[in-house]
Parts: structure tokens; sequence; C-alpha cells
């Protein structure tokens, strides 16, 4: 069934949102990211200790294009 549609007025969409305008069988939303972290980044606990005195994060990526990350929305 055909949808009719006003107006309408879109601020602002998130990396893993959809917008639908009308019919659609299958919705599907993705998205991918990057990140970069250096020694200790991640811990969990009540009282972390980390010693890492001498540490750096190499965040040189050369690459162009990622890994294939690209997917269809909607059917």
């Amino acid at each position: 069934m055909p949808a009719i549609v006003g107006q309408l007025k879109i601020l602002n969409i998130g990396t893993g949102s959809i917008v639908q305008i009308g019919d659609s069988l299958i919705l599907s939303p993705s998205s991918s990211s990057k990140t970069f972290a250096g020694a200790g980044s991640f811990n969990t606990g009540d009282f972390p200790r980390v010693l890492n005195s001498v540490s750096s994060t190499n965040t040189n990526d050369s690459d162009l294009v990622e890994a294939n990350a690209s997917k269809v929305g909607a059917i």
C-alpha cells in the first residue's frame, strides 16, 4: 500500500540510524568504527594499577579504504 508523506524535516541522523519513508520489507542498520587504545586503556575493576612508564600507541593508518564494511540497508 503506498504511503502518503506530508512535510518532513530531518535534523540529525546518527551513524547507525535508518530513515524510512514509505514501504519497506527489511531494514538492517549497520555501522563500523576503529578504536586506538594504549596500555591500560580498557582496565576494569575498583582499583586498577597500571605501570607503563614508556608506552606509545601507533595511530598511523596508511590504508585509504578499510575492509569491506558496506552493507545493503533495505531490500
